[in-house]
Formats: C-alpha cells, sequence, structure tokens
C-alpha cells in the first residue's frame, strides 16, 4: 500500500479537474459537519492534502498523517505555497504516534478506511482513533458507496479527465473482485500525452468494499456513539459520509 501512495503522490493531484477547487469546497462542506471551530484536527489518512489544506485554509489547526512519506511531505508543501500550516508525518492509522486525547476531530476520509483489509486491522485504526480523541471528539470517516456497488460489483470506475500544461490527463480504474465479493483488486491507469502518443502508468493495490452495516459496527465496536450517516444529497460531499463521538 505504502509504494501504491508513494508512487502515485507526484500525480494524485491530476484525478481532480481543478483540485484547488476541490479542496476548498471539500474543506467548506467538512468544515459544516465539525461545527464551528476552530478545532485541533487529525487527518490520519492525509495524502497530497486534499481534505487537509482545505480545512486548514478554513482556520482549524490541522495535523496530518499519511503511510506514504512522499504523499504526507507533498501535503506541508503545498499547503505552505498556499499560506497555511500543515505539519505531516509518516504513520500508519493502525499505530498513531500520538498522545490520548489532543484532538477535537479525527478526519479519514477519500475512502482511505477500505484499504485496512481485515477486521483487526479495522479495529487496530478505530481503537487508535477513539485514543487520541478528546471525550466527546468527532470522529469523521468517508466512504464510497459500497452499498451500491456491492449490489452491482461493477468492474471499472469511470474515467476522470483533468488538465495540466502537457495537455489532458486521463484517470481510470479496472476492478477484479475476489470471490467473497467484498475485497477487489483495483488496477489504476493515468494516460498522459507524449511525444504525439500517449504514455500509459499502472499503479495495483487492493480494497474491502466494508458496507454501511459493517462499518458502523466496527465504529460502535471501538466505542463510539451516536454513529450516524450523511448522504451526498444532502451533505455536499461526493461520498457517503459517517460521523460518530467519542463518550463524553
Amino acid at each position: 500500500m505504502r509504494g501504491f501512495y508513494d508512487s502515485l503522490a507526484p500525480d494524485y493531484h491530476r484525478i481532480f479537474a481543478n483540485w484547488d477547487a476541490s479542496m476548498a469546497h471539500q474543506g467548506a462542506v467538512l468544515g459544516n459537519l465539525l461545527g464551528p471551530g476552530p478545532h485541533r484536527v487529525l487527518d490520519c489518512s492525509c495524502g497530497i492534502g486534499t481534505q487537509a489544506i482545505g480545512l486548514a485554509l478554513a482556520g482549524h489547526r490541522v495535523v496530518g498523517t499519511d503511510l506514504s512519506p512522499v504523499a504526507a511531505a507533498r501535503a506541508t508543501e503545498e499547503a505552505a505555497a498556499r499560506g497555511a500550516l500543515l505539519p505531516t508525518a509518516a504513520a500508519d492509522m493502525r499505530q498513531l504516534p500520538f498522545a490520548p486525547g489532543v484532538f477535537d476531530v479525527v478526519v479519514c476520509a477519500d475512502n482511505s478506511v477500505a484499504h485496512l483489509l481485515t477486521a483487526p486491522d479495522v479495529e487496530a485504526a478505530l481503537a487508535g482513533m477513539r485514543r487520541v480523541l478528546r471525550d466527546d471528539g468527532l470522529l469523521l470517516l468517508t466512504v464510497r458507496d459500497y452499498d451500491e456497488i456491492r449490489r452491482n460489483r461493477p468492474e471499472a470506475a469511470p474515467p476522470q479527465v483533468s488538465e495540466n500544461s502537457d495537455g489532458r490527463v486521463i484517470t481510470f480504474q479496472l476492478w477484479n473482485w475476489h470471490e467473497d465479493g467484498e475485497h477487489y483488486d483495483q488496477e489504476y491507469f493515468q494516460l498522459r500525452p507524449a511525444d504525439g502518443d500517449w504514455a500509459v502508468r499502472v499503479r495495483r493495490t487492493t480494497s474491502w468494499a466494508l458496507t454501511r452495516a459493517q462499518l458502523t459496527e466496527f465504529v460502535a465496536a471501538a466505542g463510539f456513539v451516536d454513529v450516524r450517516w450523511h448522504e451526498p444529497a444532502s451533505s455536499g460531499f461526493y461520498q457517503p459520509v459517517l460521523t460518530a463521538r467519542a463518550p463524553g
């Protein structure tokens, strides 16, 4: 998994038609779910900073961690280029390197929890998130709509097109489902113009298509309360969002 995101980090922004606009939008939407702040926020799967930078620019005190040191370092650099402070560190979300109760909010967005492939992995990550949250602190997770996806088991994700100085970049995924119907391997293609032709880069990883019921059960078992789902139509976020509270 680290190798996948180390490799993707320099190109990750090309997933978005306009990365800065997406950062601003996601920061605003997630900020609404956080409530009045500023808050001490840990983004424990910060990647190159799409959510973390948006939240930092909105005035929250954000720390980012990611399994990929390349992605985490880029998040800090991109934040600084936009006038925001975003300290980051390379860390596995199953082993968060923070003292208990130091954050008001823990964010784990962009389907990152789906990269935890077993129940013990999910349990370890959620236990760590609970540990670093203060009492009554907020957990915020976002995932793909796996309830719908598992009903249909698609073999591909829709292509995405972005523009850069070299021309259009096309990104798409092929999905190969495991026999259990829950896990799938992703082949992640990026096509970039090169000398009148296309240069193709392929990266591979595996995800666990956790349904709302499965993830709700894991979150409740980790000791969280007031578990709620916020659908894209109401939240404005592009994925379903789960929020929950650490007991007060």
